[in-house]
């Protein structure tokens, strides 16, 4: 219970000031607990910070995992998933400024967290495409499109913490329409291809 207080104390304070601006003091004072206490519980502010990228990526894979119906038509899977993963975002928006604008700008050990997170969501996306195309695709033609998915859907949470008036169901389905409608003929084994030069 005191870490978990001490984690979610250390993801709102790294959220609204950065890793750098940040200081063992606000966090021990947002969490009501010693400085002394929250050394002894997680190290230096390095650790602390490395150990939030791990929680908070743990839970939204988590969320998206959940989310995502496996029974259902490969559409309703990959919009479930989606639904889950701007749910997630929407209502843990200081999960996403640490795992997203603050790991991104560190660097370092903070970065190998960051792709972590990025190859299990790619590892998803690229299963469920896997499992529902017709014509199969190949080991890397699914981990290629799930990582243009994966980078799709960054990039619009990273737009929609500038735009929180629009809902995570709308922001969703904008994304849905955009893939759903060119994965579609994937999955129906539809391939297009550049013309040919003559």
């Amino acid at each position: 219970m005191r870490e978990r207080q001490i984690m979610d104390a250390a993801v709102d304070v790294f959220s609204r000031l950065g890793f750098h601006a940040a200081s063992m003091d606000e966090i021990s004072d947002v969490a009501g607990i010693s400085k002394p206490m929250l050394y002894a519980y997680l190290g230096s502010k390095e650790e602390l910070f490395a150990t939030c990228i791990r929680r908070e990526a743990t839970r939204m894979m988590e969320a998206i995992a959940t989310g995502v119906e496996p029974d259902q038509e490969p559409d309703v899977q990959l919009w479930s998933g989606l639904r889950a993963f701007f749910g997630f975002v929407g209502e843990n928006r200081a999960s996403w400024m640490v795992l997203h604008r603050q790991a991104s700008t560190q660097g370092g050990p903070f970065a190998v967290e960051l792709t972590d997170m990025r190859t299990r969501a790619v590892s998803l996306v690229a299963a469920l495409l896997t499992q529902s195309t017709k014509a199969p695709a190949t080991k890397l033609e699914a981990e290629s499109l799930a990582a243009a998915l994966v980078g799709a859907g960054e990039s619009l949470a990273e737009w929609w913490l500038d735009h929180p008036e629009e809902p995570a169901g709308v922001v969703a389905a904008r994304l849905m329409n955009l893939v759903w409608m060119g994965f579609g003929d994937l999955v129906d084994g539809n391939v297009w291809h550049p013309p040919s030069r003559r």
